[in-house]
């Protein structure tokens, strides 16, 4: 029996244990049947709370927790922006972080900081986003656009679409492809981004090693910087609505801050299947 905890950030939901001692690490097949939404319990990926003394390579304060983040097809990923957010609710939840003030945290993109806002809210420093000017192309349904490629920890291809496309009618059960393809030789988060007005985007996205989700907080860091660099803005906050919600964007001195809703929505224990049981 493994006990779980089911929350989400603009619907990007996730599956969480605790296993301070590394003592319970997680298969491929494991983090497929968590996150199976008939089989199992359901989610876009699993959030492992583990000390950083246990992840190799961390060179950081070994005692923080670790963001041990498992996409929904069991592939391991380097940061997520609503997972962040919803780990830290977690944390402070399970008595495991203080409720106020700034929680640290460790991931695979480095060290993040996290805050539990009155709101609701939870505010998360999500570093620098790394916007470049490499030609990049997006393609999907025959048709193809310019792409802008943003790191935020993890990879992203950002498409501004123009005038005459339509957000809604793009098809994303099928992952989109890119040219050149060693642009992005671990694959990529492809966001589709529409225009709403000042300081205000709509955005879809397909998430690497999951497939189109709600929402995706690196990627909207990701829409954010890249339609920042397209108007010729360096500073100023965003506001990005998804599927699953909206959150806010604040891009400051080449510095990044995701705010958004994070709420744990059950707890319960699930019984892991033995090895080959399907």
């Amino acid at each position: 029996m493994l006990d779980f905890a089911k929350g989400h950030g603009t619907r990007n939901d996730f599956v969480l244990v605790t296993d301070a001692d590394d003592r319970r690490p997680l298969s491929d097949d494991d983090v497929r049947f968590l996150c199976d939404r008939r089989a199992g319990i359901g989610g876009d990926g699993v959030l492992r709370a583990v000390k950083a003394r246990h992840i190799e390579g961390w060179g950081g304060d070994p005692d923080l927790w670790f963001m041990d983040y498992r996409n929904a097809d069991g592939s391991l990923a380097e940061m997520c922006g609503n997972g962040v957010r919803v780990f830290a609710r977690y944390l402070a939840e399970e008595g495991l972080a203080p409720a106020e003030g700034v929680i640290r945290l460790g991931t695979r993109a480095g060290l993040r900081s996290a805050e539990l806002l009155d709101d609701g809210r939870v505010r998360v420093w999500m570093g620098r986003p790394g916007v470049t000017d490499a030609a990049t192309r997006v393609h999907l349904q025959g048709a193809e656009w310019p792409a802008t490629s943003v790191d935020v920890g993890n990879p992203h291809a950002v498409v501004v679409l123009g005038d005459g496309d339509e957000l809604g009618s793009l098809d994303l059960t099928k992952a989109p492809g890119w040219e050149p393809a060693e642009r992005f030789p671990d694959g990529v988060n492809v966001e589709f981004v529409e225009r709403c007005g000042a300081g205000e985007v709509r955005m879809r996205v397909h998430e690497r090693g999951v497939g189109e989700t709600d929402s995706c907080g690196t990627g909207t860091v990701a829409a954010a910087s890249a339609v920042a660099r397209a108007e010729g803005r360096t500073d100023g906050v965003w506001v990005v609505r998804v599927p699953g919600g909206r959150v806010e964007v604040e891009l400051r001195g080449g510095e990044a801050w995701l705010s958004g809703p994070a709420v744990i929505v059950a707890r319960g224990s699930v019984r892991m299947p033995d090895e080959g049981e399907s």
